[in-house]
C-alpha cells in the first residue's frame, strides 16, 4: 500500500506520475465533495480501490435553490445524474450507508454489503430534521403559505408558489433559521432580500410585513457582516425577531409558535413563513462513534481536526463538507478548498509522507440582497474577510458583478470541481 515520497513529489509538482498503490478508500456520498474527491484521487493514484456508496440517482447543485425558490430558475436547473460526475474506475454502490465500524474498518450498507477499507472519508451531508418542527410536513410545502427551500428542487419550486402569491398579495411574512449548525448560513438572508425585492418591483411592498427571526443574536456570524445586513434590513423596512426559535406551526390558522431567549412561547401570526429546520448529521454518524463528544452533542458532526479534517482518534478516517465538525465550512465553496485538504492527506499517508495542505475555514456567501445585486462574501475561522478579488469586489459592496457570479460563473466552477479540476 504505500509508495515513495518521490513518486508523491513528482505528482504534487504537478507530473503525470501517479502514486502506485492498493490501498482500499470508501468514500460515504456522493455529493460535492465526494465526487470531487473520487475525481481527484482517481487522478493521483494508481492501483487504488475507490469506492462511493449513495443511494441517490441524482446530484443536486444545491447553490441554486434559492434561485429556484425565487421564481428564477425552473427546478430542473439544479438536477444532474449522480453517474455522469464519476471517474471510470470508481464503484458506486447506490446504497445507503448503515453502519461504520471503525475498529473493523468496515461500512455496512442497506442492502447487506460489508465494505473494508484501508482509507474512509465520510461526507454524507447533513439531515433536514423537519419532525422537529410541531406540525409541520414536507406535503405542506407551496400551500397555506408555507415554503421550505432546502428541502429539494421540487420544494423550492412549491416555495415559490408560495412566496410568489406573498410577494403579489402581501400580508405578513416570516422568515427563519434554525438554532443548530446549518449549511450555507446567508441562504434564510437571501431569499428574504429576494422576496422583498420581487414585491418592490410588483409595487406590492406597502402591503406586506417582513420579519427575519432567528436563534442567534445577530443576523450574520462574521460581526462587520451582521452590521452590514442589519443596515439593510433598516433600510428595507424588514424587522427582525432575534433569539426566536420556531417550534412548532398551526397551517390551518396560520400561527407560528417560537420559544424566545427565556424559553417562553411567543406566537406570531403570518402570511407567509419559510421554514428552515434543524439540521444534524445521519443516523450512520451519529451512531458510529465518530460524532464528537462534548460540542456539538445534539447534532453529531464528526470529530476531526479542524485544519487537516482528520479524525482525532482513527487517523486513517477524514471528514468533508457538511458533516465535518469545525466552526465553519457548510458551502460548497468550502467543499472546493477542504478537498484537496483530504486528497493530500490521503495520498500523504499513502506514500508515508506528513501532508502539507490544511484547511483556514474559507467559506463563502455570494450574499444575493436584490435580483441582479449580491454581496460576495468570503471568510475564514477567524472571521477575516478574505476577498478573492481585492481592490476589483468589494465584498461589502452590492454589485452587479457579485450577482453575475452567483447567477452564472459559480455553477461552472462548480461543476469544474465536481470534476476534480477546480
Amino acid at each position: 500500500m504505500a509508495a515513495g515520497g518521490a513518486a508523491l513529489a513528482a505528482a504534487g509538482a504537478g507530473q503525470a506520475q501517479p502514486v502506485p498503490t492498493n490501498a482500499k478508500i470508501v468514500i460515504i456520498g456522493a455529493g460535492a465533495g465526494g465526487t470531487s474527491l473520487a475525481n481527484r484521487l482517481a487522478d493521483r493514484l494508481d492501483g487504488a480501490d475507490i469506492t462511493l456508496i449513495d443511494p441517490r440517482p441524482q446530484h443536486l447543485y444545491q447553490p441554486g435553490l434559492s434561485l429556484v425558490a425565487a421564481g428564477l430558475k425552473p427546478a430542473d436547473y439544479v438536477v444532474s445524474e449522480t453517474t455522469d460526475w464519476l471517474p471510470s474506475g470508481v464503484t458506486l454502490i447506490a446504497e445507503t450507508a448503515t453502519a461504520i465500524d471503525p475498529d473493523a474498518r468496515t461500512v455496512a450498507t442497506e442492502g447487506g454489503q460489508t465494505v473494508s477499507y484501508d482509507f474512509l472519508v465520510v461526507a454524507p451531508g447533513l439531515v433536514l430534521d423537519h419532525d422537529a418542527i410541531e406540525g409541520f410536513s414536507l406535503d405542506m410545502v407551496g400551500e397555506n403559505g408555507i415554503g421550505a427551500l432546502y428541502a429539494g428542487p421540487d420544494y423550492a419550486a412549491r416555495t415559490w408558489a408560495a412566496a410568489g402569491r406573498f410577494a403579489e398579495e402581501g400580508g405578513v411574512g416570516l422568515f427563519t433559521r434554525p438554532a443548530t449548525e446549518m449549511k450555507c448560513a446567508g441562504a434564510p438572508l437571501k431569499h428574504t432580500f429576494l422576496i422583498d425585492d420581487i414585491a418592490r418591483r410588483g409595487g406590492n411592498r406597502g402591503k406586506a410585513e417582513y420579519i427575519y427571526a432567528a436563534p442567534q443574536g445577530s443576523l450574520f456570524g462574521v460581526p462587520i457582516v451582521a452590521e452590514k445586513v442589519r443596515m439593510l434590513f433598516g433600510d428595507r423596512g424588514i424587522d427582525t425577531a432575534m433569539q426566536h426559535t420556531l417550534k412548532a406551526i398551526e397551517p390551518g390558522t396560520r400561527r407560528a409558535t417560537f420559544a424566545d431567549k427565556d424559553g417562553f412561547d411567543v406566537e406570531m401570526d403570518y402570511d407567509y413563513i419559510h421554514v428552515i429546520p434543524p439540521q444534524r448529521a445521519p443516523d450512520v454518524i451519529r451512531q458510529s462513534g465518530l460524532s464528537w463528544a462534548d460540542k456539538w452533542a445534539d447534532q453529531g458532526w464528526v470529530e476531526c481536526d479542524q485544519y487537516s479534517l482528520r479524525h482525532l482518534r482513527y487517523d486513517n478516517i477524514w471528514a468533508l463538507g457538511d458533516v465535518a465538525g469545525v466552526p465553519k465550512g457548510k458551502t460548497a465553496a468550502s467543499v472546493k478548498w477542504q478537498v484537496p485538504v483530504v486528497e493530500d492527506g490521503i495520498v500523504s499517508a499513502i506514500a508515508g509522507m506528513d501532508p502539507t495542505e490544511t484547511y483556514n475555514g474559507y467559506t463563502s456567501c455570494p450574499m444575493i440582497t436584490k435580483v441582479g445585486r449580491a454581496m460576495l462574501i468570503e471568510f475564514d475561522y477567524n472571521n477575516d474577510l478574505v476577498p478573492s478579488f481585492p481592490g476589483i469586489i468589494a465584498p461589502l459592496e452590492e454589485l452587479w458583478i457579485s450577482w453575475l457570479m452567483k447567477e452564472v460563473a459559480l455553477k461552472a466552477t462548480y461543476n469544474a470541481m465536481l470534476r476534480g479540476r477546480a
